[in-house]
């Protein structure tokens, strides 16, 4: 049986990043950028008022209270006159370009306007108010690396740049094989029926990642329907095919014989974790690689977050994750040798550190445990007093 770091260094060399395709803006959120983002433009693009006011010509560094211009024109956002020559003042609205000379804006609930003159009520600095071009980015700078998720606060910055095209790294495409009898849609059950959960957790799982579902199948426990799913993921030419169930030793675990007669070739069977050992890793030849999770709900998230992520990671160009290690609130004791990966929240100490406490009632079979947590934490000490915490959902890991 395989250690858990070593089951995923030998998962990670057999997962290549995939190349870069050229999309527009909208087809963009979610996706991973392939490259770095070199700004060509300056943000602001120029001198600008911070706020409605009037502009003027500081004549030191401190503008009096009670001076008085005499205002020339209204200059609002948009307007392309680049001066005013002889101008004292002009009014200002925010955002508009600062005119030539011009370098202070004084707002206007700190004046008073008597007809084409203002008075200014109290003494203003020099310069203020003014947002000068390039104070958020300057032409030529790394706007953004390469394996950012273009977020929208990423959408945001492209937009300002107006950078509509750019690359990123290709949709994976994924297939998912859910194996079991006893599994069955929403609705009515029948006797000795559950529905399937797994399905659906992994399809909005990957969905978070941007993949390209290629097939989300449910087969049962005998007959030839899993061996036409694979065939149909090979033919799709998938990328990545997740299974769950029928990956144990049991009669009814026919998962790894079924690879093997396929063709794949398994890297390891049988990890040393907890929950989620008889996970399977295989790959066909110049084919996709097979993720095959255990059939426990519990499990399949663990599965999910420590097996398939970091292989969508690494698809995407991205580092591995680093986990942050915390103070457990009640030292627990787990088996040695093993890998434990349990749910947990996470909050501040008196003295504001993080600390960790196990989500209750945790088994492999139990889902609300799960919508209650908010960390992953995992430990290998047979007796633990801290432990790592991953975050919940790994596509907004760092």
């Amino acid at each position: 049986m395989i250690s858990y770091p070593d089951a995923l260094a030998l998962l990670l060399g057999e997962a290549d990043a995939l190349d870069g395709e050229r999309v527009g803006i909208d087809a963009a959120p979610g996706r991973f950028l392939a490259r770095d983002i070199i700004s060509p433009a300056s943000l602001p693009g120029f001198d600008n008022a911070a706020m409605d006011g009037y502009a003027v010509r500081a004549p030191g560094e401190t503008i009096p209270a009670e001076s008085t211009y005499a205002v020339a024109a209204m200059h609002a956002a948009g307007d392309d006159t680049y001066d005013y020559p002889d101008a004292e003042a002009c009014e200002i609205a925010t955002g508009a370009r600062m005119p030539v000379g011009f370098d202070t804006v004084v707002p206007v609930e700190r004046t008073e306007r008597q007809g084409d003159r203002v008075r200014f009520l109290a003494d203003e600095r020099r310069a203020q108010n003014v947002r000068h071009a390039g104070s958020d980015i300057e032409v030529g700078d790394v706007a953004l690396l390469a394996g950012r998720r273009v977020d929208p606060a990423a959408i945001m910055l492209l937009a300002a740049l107006g950078i509509d095209r750019f690359d990123v790294v290709r949709r994976p495409r994924v297939a998912i094989v859910n194996t079991g009898s006893e599994l069955n849609a929403g609705g009515p059950l029948p006797l000795a029926g559950i529905h399937d959960s797994n399905g659906p957790f992994l399809a909005s799982s990957l969905a978070r990642w941007g993949v390209e579902a290629i097939g989300r199948t449910r087969v049962a426990d005998h007959g030839d329907a899993f061996h036409v799913a694979i065939r149909d993921a090979l033919a799709s030419h998938a990328d990545l095919i997740v299974t769950t169930g029928a990956v144990s030793a049991g009669r009814f675990d026919f998962v790894p014989a079924a690879l093997a007669s396929l063709g794949a070739h398994e890297l390891f069977h049988k990890v040393a974790i907890r929950p989620g050992k008889p996970l399977l890793v295989a790959r066909f030849k110049n084919g996709p690689l097979v993720i095959a999770l255990p059939g426990n709900p519990i499990a399949v998230a663990v599965g999910y977050r420590f097996f398939v992520a970091p292989v969508l990671r690494a698809m995407a160009g991205l580092p591995p994750e680093r986990p942050l290690r915390v103070r457990l609130e009640a030292p627990s004791v787990v088996r040695e040798g093993m890998q434990h990966f349990g749910l947990g929240e996470i909050s501040r100490d008196e003295e504001g550190l993080a600390v960790a406490r196990m989500t209750p009632s945790q088994a492999a079979y139990r889902i609300q445990p799960y919508t209650r947590a908010n960390t992953w934490l995992s430990a290998s000490d047979a007796y633990t007093a801290s432990v790592d915490a991953w975050p919940l959902d790994p596509v907004d890991a760092p």
